[in-house]
């Protein structure tokens, strides 16, 4: 790999990485695909093949050099082959997010000037044709699965396998423009664009190189020991830098295999089935399989609840010391192993984490008890610290150094530096090319000399050489006091409870800090049926005195927790409120990754924010929400308002 890569660079890519595996792995499992309940599976030398008919019935439907085909749709092998069978006739591949609406999508293509789109089924279908009078660009369309479709117009229609056909037919016609257009790629040559979640406007389409995605995974895979007999679960959005780095970039570089889930609904049992040796998920997925955890050891005997939590206890003192060869009591050690056989490797097991040996999670910050949780079970779970502008990589957490409260130092090949006001900057390999049609914004975050601005804040560690991140630079502020205000950091704690889903945290020149709770359904509905609570909606329940009395005892002890930091001990929530429904992304309040849009939840629930800090004890509401269907509608609340109790000055002074 190393010889292809020093000896051919400024020839190589993506698709010239395809040949080399499907020659030297050629054998490998390169695609395994679950469907009706059956793994599906790929060799490199079958996935070349089916790459490159669908590189010739693209051809042959007219796509030229520098054409933009968006590709839509769940993880699927066939859609991962339309990106690089993209590639291999010079188009540019523009994934989107799945789950965005009519709307959305229409930006996106409208944006880049997409003249084919590739999607996985009807629904997908329904929501381009749905948009198709604002996409003067826009020619073809390409379905994989033809459920539902039979009767369309078929003019602009095409069938994935069709194409596939159609190109095999044309081998002859078109093989030597597929070779030639090949051979014209280099290191230069955009390789894909991606767009960014647009927590603060509209998303930008972010365009990587070859240089880009090729130089990160090499680094990457180099500094995990990442090789072919590695596996991996495609499940997170084809449309983020995270998967796209992971199960393209990475896995062409390696020859590893990647393997996509039947279903959203069938994740976890694919997982388990597949136990990945190299996983990734952003802290909501550890999140929400901590709490699906929790649950099930609140419904389980005394006799195991008792044995849970006792080796827990020990696995939580012990288990990180262990994973990074540290010296530990003979013991100890002993007691741990009897975990390990009792409850570690079983839980493992489980969670499908009992072949991984590098574990990464990113996106935003996840809480340390949350993080400390995994690793004590003995997964080598790290973070990193990244964004698509860098594809992916600006800091990497070695072995042996993993901690909760830092990110890591920097990523190999990577520079960083930190500007006067806290702001991180960094260089690398990756940083990308350019905003797609915005030079006023590529110039805003790059400047000439390839310094990137991050749009975060945060400090190098004296001594270990780690960056640590506050937050975003533009949400760290000063309460009226002077003091920090650093929202991420006591919302991260918030979240270690399995009952809390999500929480936004206000008091920017403010006396006082307060906050938004969402609960999480499924746990605190699993509660309700386990005390015997009847309710009929997420409102109700979410309002309910128990309910809010137990986020009480939370926030109060994050607040105990929060008063240990000097620096960020004025962060204590004094009041909160328990929305009565869950931030959202179709109602523009999340982005389609999750992350929380601070300004238009501030403006959206102004008169909540209002009544937090007048001292009311209630407020009434009225909320306007997007039906699943697109409809709109609106829903009408009673929300109480909760104090909290802060640590004293007297506590904060003991705790230092």
């Amino acid at each position: 790999m190393a010889q292809m890569q020093s000896g051919a660079a400024g020839k190589l890519s993506l698709p010239a990485l395809l040949q080399r595996n499907a020659t030297q792995f050629g054998d490998s499992p390169a695609y395994r695909e679950k469907e009706f309940g059956i793994w599906q599976c790929w060799s490199w030398a079958e996935a070349e093949k089916e790459i490159e008919a669908l590189a010739l019935g693209l051809i042959n439907l007219g796509v030229n050099e520098g054409d933009f085909i968006a590709i839509i749709g769940h993880n699927r092998p066939y859609l991962y082959w339309a990106m690089v069978a993209a590639q291999s006739v010079g188009a540019i591949p523009v994934p989107l997010y799945q789950d965005a609406n009519a709307e959305e999508m229409a930006y996106v293509l409208s944006h880049c000037g997409a003249r084919f789109v590739i999607v996985a089924d009807q629904e997908q279908v329904d929501k381009v044709i749905e948009v198709q009078d604002q996409l003067h660009q826009f020619e073809h369309l390409i379905y994989l699965d033809p459920r539902g479709l039979r009767k369309y117009d078929h003019h602009q229609l095409h069938e994935y396998s069709h194409v596939q056909a159609q190109g095999r037919a044309a081998y002859d016609e078109w093989i030597t423009d597929l070779k030639t257009r090949r051979e014209k790629l280099n290191y230069d040559s955009t390789c894909v664009m991606l767009y960014t979640s647009g927590t603060t406007g509209k998303p930008k389409g972010v365009v990587l190189s070859n240089r880009n995605i090729i130089e990160s995974a090499k680094n990457a895979s180099e500094f995990d020991k990442l090789g072919v007999d590695d596996e991996i679960l495609a499940y997170l959005p084809m449309a983020w830098v995270g998967d796209f780095i992971f199960s393209i970039g990475q896995a062409y570089w390696t020859g590893f295999c990647v393997n996509c889930p039947e279903s959203a609904d069938t994740m976890m049992t694919d997982l388990r089935e597949i136990g990945p040796t190299y996983y990734f998920a952003p802290p909501r997925v550890f999140e929400t399989q901590l709490t699906s955890v929790m649950i099930r050891m609140e419904d389980a005997g005394n006799f195991k609840k008792k044995m849970f939590h006792y080796f827990m206890d020990h696995a939580k003192k012990v288990g990180p010391d262990i994973l990074d060869g540290k010296p530990v009591g003979f013991m100890d050690k002993l007691k741990y192993k009897v975990g390990d056989l009792c409850v570690y490797g079983p839980l493992k097991d489980t969670l499908g984490f009992g072949n991984v040996r590098v574990g990464y999670t990113a996106g935003e910050a996840i809480g340390p008890e949350i993080f400390e949780f995994y690793r004590s079970l003995g997964i080598n779970l790290k973070q990193l610290y990244g964004q698509t502008e860098a594809t992916v990589f600006i800091t990497v957490q070695p072995d042996g150094e993993v901690r909760a409260d830092t990110v890591g130092v920097p990523a190999p090949d990577v520079e960083i530096k930190i500007a006067d006001n806290g702001e991180i900057f960094y260089r690398s390999p990756g940083t990308f090319v350019e905003y797609y049609k915005n030079p006023e914004s590529t110039a805003d975050t790059k400047d000439p000399e390839g310094w990137v601005a991050t749009g975060d804040a945060g400090f190098f560690e004296e001594g270990s050489g780690h960056l640590r991140i506050i937050d975003r630079a533009k949400d760290v502020g000063k309460m009226a006091d002077g003091s920090m205000f650093a929202p991420k950091f006591v919302e991260n704690k918030l979240k270690f409870y399995p009952d809390i889903l999500e929480a936004v945290l206000f008091g920017n020149d403010k006396d006082r800090c307060v906050a938004f709770i969402n609960i999480d359904l499924t746990a605190v509905g699993n509660w309700a049926e386990r005390n015997n609570i009847a309710y009929a909606s997420y409102q109700e329940l979410a309002g309910h005195p128990k309910v809010l009395a137990s986020i009480q005892e939370h926030v109060e002890t994050v607040n105990a927790s929060v008063a240990q930091d000097p620096m960020l001990s004025g962060c204590q929530v004094h009041r909160f409120v328990v929305l009565h429904k869950e931030l959202d992304a179709d109602d523009g309040e999340m982005t389609r990754t999750r992350k929380v849009r601070r300004r238009i939840v501030e403006e959206k629930f102004s008169d909540i924010i209002g009544a937090l800090y007048d001292g009311s004890l209630q407020i009434s509401t009225v909320t306007e929400v997007t039906y699943e269907d697109g409809r709109k509608g609106s829903i009408s609340a009673t929300l109480d308002i909760r104090d909290a109790a802060v640590a004293s000055i007297a506590t904060k002074l003991a705790a230092e």
